[in-house]
């Protein structure tokens, strides 16, 4: 296997294309006077191709629908290292696997927005492909359609101790857990910054895969992550209960740190089995919530790690995820 993409632009890797960091030497980084962690936050998760389809009302059977079509970089972890290196997170590296047709591709599009790129090009299968059917109306409601590709056949090989080096922060994307080989990649991930003291977080990811997987074996397999950012859907599925701040109240009693998002309501933070905020969202006109998720996910991550306490990283989130929505994809403007 090979890595693309992660020598130019950020200090670049060694040989092997493993993470050699320059931000400070092994372990969990530091932090400053004002509480900030002075190490990277390193995502790992997805890095796929979108095709945004943007039409108005319910595509009609057998016949044309007429759509705005663009294609984009996506992937949840790749959107939200991308959020949060635009809220400010001066160091942000993302492991992720993609097939060799577009790996350069999405090498560059992560390094021009501020992320360092640590890519393993599969051998075999191409880069992950979502389609985005968006409802150009009101709610600008999307579905997907996914083709997972290369970036769930990260696996156990493609870690390494080194990858920790410097990082303040671990951030796994959800949709790791949805296949076998990026299950174990995700133990060996947790055991490795256990071991350091580097704190984890984790977002379910997709409430559709969550319910093929079920929420007792996903809540086994994050045992001992610091923070959860489910969506609503994501955290009442979680726990069987039909109102927002119920679940994410209950799911803190497993997780020390429990943020919520509720689309347009804001978020909810939640500590020790009761709520303790709940974050307005500022209004915005939605064009596509593709990813409005990630970026409230990003710049939450980016905001603790610059030392705001979770009501006020919570409060970046909401204004990132408000952003996100009236943009078309899931990344933010190079020049935003």
């Amino acid at each position: 296997m090979s890595r693309t993409g992660s020598e130019a632009g950020h200090g670049g890797a060694d040989s092997s294309g493993k993470g050699g960091a320059d931000t400070g030497g092994a372990g969990a980084g530091g932090t400053d006077p004002g509480g900030a962690k002075t190490g990277a936050l390193l995502v790992v998760g997805d890095v796929v191709t979108d095709v945004v389809a943007r039409h108005h009302g319910t595509p009609v059977r057998g016949t044309d629908t007429a759509a705005a079509i663009r294609i984009v970089p996506g992937g949840a972890g790749a959107n939200v290292a991308c959020w949060a290196a635009r809220r400010g997170c001066r160091d942000v590296r993302l492991l992720g696997r993609v097939g060799a047709d577009t790996a350069d591709w999405h090498a560059r599009e992560l390094e021009a927005s501020g992320v360092r790129p640590l890519l393993v090009v599969d051998p075999e299968a191409p880069t992950g492909t979502v389609i985005c059917l968006v409802d150009t109306g009101a709610a600008a409601e999307r579905t997907f359609l996914t083709d997972s590709g290369a970036s769930l056949r990260l696996d156990r090989d493609d870690w390494s101790e080194d990858l920790l080096d410097g990082v303040a922060w671990l951030h796994l994307s959800g949709y790791l857990l949805f296949s076998e080989p990026s299950r174990a990649l995700v133990a060996t991930a947790l055991s490795a910054a256990r071991a350091r003291g580097v704190p984890v977080s984790v977002d379910p990811a997709s409430a559709g895969f969550l319910r093929e997987l079920g929420a007792d074996r996903f809540l086994a397999l994050v045992e001992g992550v610091e923070v959860l950012l489910p969506s609503r859907d994501e955290a009442c599925l979680l726990t069987g209960l039909p109102e927002v701040d119920d679940a994410a109240a209950r799911l803190s009693r497993r997780i020390p740190l429990v943020v919520a998002t509720a689309g347009g309501e804001g978020a909810v933070v939640a500590r020790s089995g009761a709520v303790c905020a709940r974050v307005p969202a500022p209004p915005a006109q939605a064009r596509d919530t593709t990813g409005a998720g990630d970026a409230f996910t990003g710049a939450f991550l980016a905001a603790l790690l610059a030392g705001a306490a979770p009501p006020e990283a919570a409060a970046e989130g909401c204004r990132a995820g408000a952003l996100a929505v009236t943009r078309v994809g899931g990344r933010p403007a190079r020049d935003s």
